[in-house]
């Protein structure tokens, strides 16, 4: 008290007291660092959660059953009974099956006669209507219909097209004086029967991928082209297919994807018999050679056996578009 005295006769101010812990300033720093705190974590989890629906949902219905598949091939399961573990005894025994092997090469050659007529014809409709037609809206809408229309009802009636005794392929095909061809019991007849239905089907939707592609292209280079002396082919060769590698690239890989994967058209076109692939399963792809086994010959073992290694196929593929891409990659960086 003497010294408090002392200090205001001598006319300084009073000492001043030091900052309460409870004070006003306390609770401002402690709120602002809660608020930075909190800020922090928005900024982190936020997008996490926004993204959380999809790998829920990719989680349930993509990787669930997918490990649950994986576990399945190596047992021997029946419906209504109980997992027997064999190991990799499904995998061996595909392997040393006829079937497997026909359904196997069947997938290949069904895929490569309609992949590349497919592609290569994509690619010409792309070019024609990348030039200013009359009425190009028009077609551009138009060749999408093949596209929209049901696998159900295109294959029906391609079935009748093809249909050996009163089939119009059949009655073209003897005006000319070539005899009626089994278009459904033959091998190849059917297998190109069948892939001219994914051609049909799928065509005009890599050629709107490819036109899409095509009007990217910079109009400074077709005017080189053309300062230079070169037709519009040579500008199609050394111009816009050069430029749409990458594309020409994708929807090779999606295509070879698809006719791995290949089930309707087969199935429906072949009827009663679809399911095997006709009746000397000269057409039964790996998709119906699944299903047949499965639900069919109750052996969801071997079933969910191939299932696998479509997927090691499809991963195959991709990892050859991988290297593919890289290799490009590197030849334009060098």
């Amino acid at each position: 008290m003497a010294t408090s005295v002392r200090a205001r006769s001598d006319g300084s101010p009073p000492p001043a007291a030091p900052p309460s812990s409870t004070g006003p300033r306390s609770h401002r720093s402690a709120s602002g660092g809660r608020r930075s705190t909190l800020y922090r974590w928005d900024i982190k989890a936020t997008p996490y959660l926004f993204i959380a629906p999809f790998f829920l949902t990719f989680a349930a219905f993509g990787l669930f059953p997918l490990i649950y598949t994986g576990w399945l091939s190596l047992n021997r399961v029946e419906l209504g009974g109980d997992p027997r573990w064999k190991g990799l005894e499904n995998y061996t025994d595909l392997a040393t099956s006829e079937f497997f092997w026909n359904a196997l090469f069947n997938t290949f050659t069904i895929g490569v006669i309609s992949t590349v007529p497919q592609l290569l014809m994509a690619l010409g409709l792309a070019h024609l209507l990348n030039y200013r037609l009359r009425g190009r809206g028009f077609f551009r809408i138009a060749i999408l219909a093949p596209y929209a229309t049901s696998i159900a009802a295109a294959t029906l009636v391609f079935a009748q097209l093809f249909n050996t005794d009163y089939g119009m392929i059949n009655s073209i095909l003897d005006w000319v004086g070539i005899g009626p061809v089994q278009w459904e019991s033959s091998k190849w007849p059917a297998q190109i029967a069948i892939s001219v239905i994914v051609t049909w089907r799928w065509t005009g939707y890599n050629a709107l991928i490819y036109l899409a592609a095509m009007q990217a292209v910079p109009a400074d280079l077709y005017e080189a082209a053309s300062l230079d002396g070169a037709s519009r082919w040579r500008q199609f060769i050394s111009v816009t297919i050069p430029s749409i590698r990458p594309t020409i690239l994708f929807t090779v890989v999606v295509s070879t994807i698809g006719a791995t994967q290949l089930f309707g058209e087969p199935m429906l076109y072949g009827g009663s018999v679809g399911i095997s692939g006709g009746s000397g399963n000269q057409f039964q792809t790996l998709s119906l050679l699944m299903y047949e086994k499965g639900w069919v010959n109750n052996a969801l073992g071997q079933a969910s056996a191939i299932a696998w290694i479509m997927l090691l196929l499809l991963l195959l593929i991709g990892g050859v578009q991988a290297l593919v891409s890289r290799h490009n990659r590197t030849k334009l960086g060098g």
